[in-house]
């Protein structure tokens, strides 16, 4: 997974406001839903509550564990669609766009960073 891919999520689901909430139960900056905070409870053996997820640590340790669960081998555009649509999201046509467009930030961010080292 892209260093930056994380990232790139994050401004596009939330623009970086950790206390961000979704019309469907979404939280935090990465937009979690509870079920994924269930799914990564059962997969990791952890007992995180879904209101933790407003704490960024909290929300990345839950988005890395889901990623490298569902998306082993996957390419970063994968991950994005599996992140939007759950694990079976890379089947169904619809996730592409989204896909994309996490891509795009990506691309945004690694320019952004490459031209701050100089």
């Amino acid at each position: 997974m892209h260093p930056l891919l994380l990232s790139a999520l994050i401004q596009i689901e939330s623009r970086g406001n950790d206390l961000a909430r979704g019309k469907h139960g979404e939280l935090g900056a990465l937009q979690i839903k509870p079920i994924m905070v269930r799914d990564v409870n059962r997969i990791m053996g952890t007992h995180y509550a879904h209101t933790q997820v407003t704490n960024r640590t909290i929300s990345l340790f839950i988005a890395n564990a889901y990623l490298a669960h569902y998306g082993k081998h996957l390419s970063d555009e994968s991950l994005a669609r599996i992140w939007q649509g759950g694990p079976k999201a890379i089947k169904r046509s619809l996730s592409r766009a989204y896909g994309r467009r996490v891509m795009r930030k990506l691309s945004s961010l690694e320019t952004s960073q490459t031209t701050a080292k100089k």
